[in-house]
């Protein structure tokens, strides 16, 4: 008998939520039943090409080539009967985070699952050559936003005995990123964060998991070097990045009633990249 994964009646919140790995969580989750709040720096009706240039270049690339889909996945979570908006928020700014988190607990009745999906990428340097202010933003959005996040919805989630919280870390966190220091430094960190949150949330309902994927199909994932890319993919077992898909099926089941025995675990969703293959 096939068990189908059930989140009626949950409210989640996924952070970076626009494109990407965090538009497929925010889809799949709402497929399972609950109902999704995307935050995400960049929205549609709020587009400002001067701030998002602040971001980083993902950003930016992002809004000029129309790859923004905040305000377009909540109104296709909606097509679904489920309840969704799109909030612009800025995981590193605290009281942006409180409003956000304040304003989904008054209109959606709280904040079951808390998904922190958003991140930067785009600092690729050798580590002589690291940038101190995007190693500082790096830390700020991947490390600290993630935080952020999670201490503004742990009230809500220990008030009602039941909570998950799924950190988005990486390969480069396990491993190491050749070129990656300031990004896999702060993956490595949000494994930290996720193994403390489990053991602090579980004695009030709460578990706290991280998806440690390895090259995924996404659009920044077509924004890097080919060469670079087919490199990574050979170390793969199947010899082909992941689809975003894999991801968010992972999350579904953390977020799940079956996988409530479940916390502390980085899953890796890599397609065996970390495995000796050759």
């Amino acid at each position: 008998m096939a068990i189908e994964i059930d989140l009626s009646g949950r409210v989640a919140l996924v952070t970076g939520g626009s494109r990407g790995l965090g538009r497929a969580d925010a889809l799949t989750l709402a497929r399972a039943g609950a109902d999704v709040v995307i935050a995400d720096l960049l929205v549609e009706s709020e587009a400002d090409s001067e701030e998002t240039d602040r971001y980083g270049v993902l950003a930016t690339v992002a809004r000029q080539q129309g790859l923004v889909f905040s305000e377009a996945t909540a109104q296709e979570i909606q097509g679904m009967g489920r309840r969704s908006a799109a909030i612009k928020c800025d995981v590193t700014d605290r009281p942006q985070v409180d409003t956000t988190v304040a304003r989904v607990v008054e209109e959606f009745g709280s904040v079951d699952i808390l998904i922190n999906n958003a991140g930067t990428l785009d600092h690729a340097a050798q580590f002589p050559n690291q940038s101190p202010e995007l190693w500082e933003r790096d830390l700020r959005v991947n490390l600290t936003g993630a935080f952020n996040c999670a201490q503004a919805v742990w009230p809500h989630m220990r008030e009602r005995g039941w909570g998950r919280i799924v950190n988005m870390a990486s390969v480069a966190g396990t491993l190491g990123g050749f070129g990656q220091a300031s990004y896999a430094t702060t993956k490595a960190g949000l494994l930290g964060l996720t193994k403390t949150l489990a053991m602090e949330g579980g004695r009030h309902g709460i578990t706290c998991n991280a998806i440690v994927p390895g090259v995924i199909g996404t659009e920044a994932f077509n924004f890097a070097n080919p060469e670079m890319n087919q490199r990574i993919v050979a170390r793969t077992v199947f010899k082909r990045p992941g689809e975003p898909q894999d991801v968010a099926n992972a999350i579904a089941f953390l977020c799940s009633d079956l996988a409530a025995y479940v916390t502390g675990v980085g899953l890796n969703v890599s397609g065996g990249v970390e495995l000796f293959v050759f």
